[in-house]
């Protein structure tokens, strides 16, 4: 990713980000990534919310987008231990996940140890590390609250 496709992605600016990526910016390409800045979601749920804009927009429209972003390496998407993939803006700083089995909530995490890890990794076993991807299931509070 560019540094100004990053900076754009940063700042929220959306049409200027799908431009500097080289993607035409169309109303529903902008409206999907805008969706996708709200927060971690499924594809369903991205076609729920902007369904809601765009009465006319399809399910299809949205999965070609959806991969067309994550090509572009505008947008990350997420294995967790279910059958679908959530997908969230790319963001700039590494960062980890909480996901409750109860409820799905997805809430994000740093943790400095987490470079120093992947420092140290990459020396001890001379290996050049490209990415890490951290998620810890569990149990959020309301969830925890709901079961006793």
């Amino acid at each position: 990713m560019s540094d100004l496709t990053s900076k754009n992605l940063v700042r929220g600016r959306t049409r200027e980000t799908l431009t500097s990526a080289g993607l035409r910016a169309t109303n529903q390409r902008a409206l999907i990534l805008k969706i996708l800045r709200q927060g971690h979601m499924d594809a369903d749920e991205v076609y729920r919310q902007a369904r809601k804009k765009r009465s006319r927009l399809s399910l299809s429209t949205v999965y070609r987008t959806l991969q067309k972003l994550k090509e572009l390496d505008l947008i990350d998407e997420l294995h967790f231990d279910e059958n679908h993939h959530h997908y969230e803006v790319k963001q700039p700083a590494g960062h980890h996940h909480l996901v409750c089995l109860g409820c799905g909530k997805i809430v994000e995490f740093e943790c400095p140890l987490s470079a120093q890890m992947k420092k140290d990794v990459a020396r001890q076993k001379n290996f050049e590390v490209t990415g890490t991807e951290v998620h810890m299931t569990g149990y959020c509070a309301q969830c925890r609250r709901g079961s006793e």
